[in-house]
């Protein structure tokens, strides 16, 4: 077994990918989808952490937050794939265990300016990525509108593959 080791940066930003065990599409479900906005919610008031931007896909996630106070990445994962998973388990009537999420996640610290911009448009181009929608203000469980209302995207952004994600994020992460 491989000993994963995270890394914690004092008020660092991190992204975040998780993956749902053999990728099963259960975000297409709304209902369940609501239910992790909820798990993540109250992940976040029991381990503060300011939500910059976040993608939620039928087979996994991207985040890219802010934990505050001293909170970790690590807790905050912890607090939500569990809580989600019993939650979800109670929704469905399974009773016994269940293995909902791949093993680990996915985080990155983001490094710099350059890097968290590299990492927001990745998640905000990722429904157009995966052939769900043709431009990503079609994606309504995304951050995308939000921060193109702030102005960061002009219009028609990411209607093809921007120039700054070609390549990025191919090793890593889906």
């Amino acid at each position: 077994m491989t000993n994963i080791r995270r890394y914690y940066v004092p008020d660092s930003i991190v992204f975040i990918t998780q993956v749902v065990e053999g990728r099963v599409p259960v975000f297409r479900n709304i209902q369940h989808l609501d239910l992790l906005r909820e798990i993540i919610h109250e992940a976040q008031r029991l381990y503060p952490f300011a939500m910059l931007a976040f993608v939620f896909l039928p087979d996994h996630f991207h985040l890219l937050f802010k934990p505050m106070h001293g909170v970790t990445n690590t807790q905050i994962m912890h607090s939500i794939k569990p809580n989600f998973t019993k939650a979800y388990k109670t929704t469905i009537g399974v009773q016994g265990s269940m293995k909902f999420w791949q093993k680990r996640y996915w985080d990155h610290i983001i490094r710099d300016e350059d890097d968290f911009a590299n990492h927001l448009h990745y998640i905000h181009y990722n429904p157009a990525k995966h052939g769900y929608v043709n431009k990503p203000e079609d994606w309504q469980h995304s951050s995308f509108l939000q921060w193109k209302t702030r102005g960061v995207y002009p219009d028609e952004w990411g209607w093809n593959l921007p120039e700054s994600l070609i390549g990025f994020g191919e090793d890593c992460w889906e």
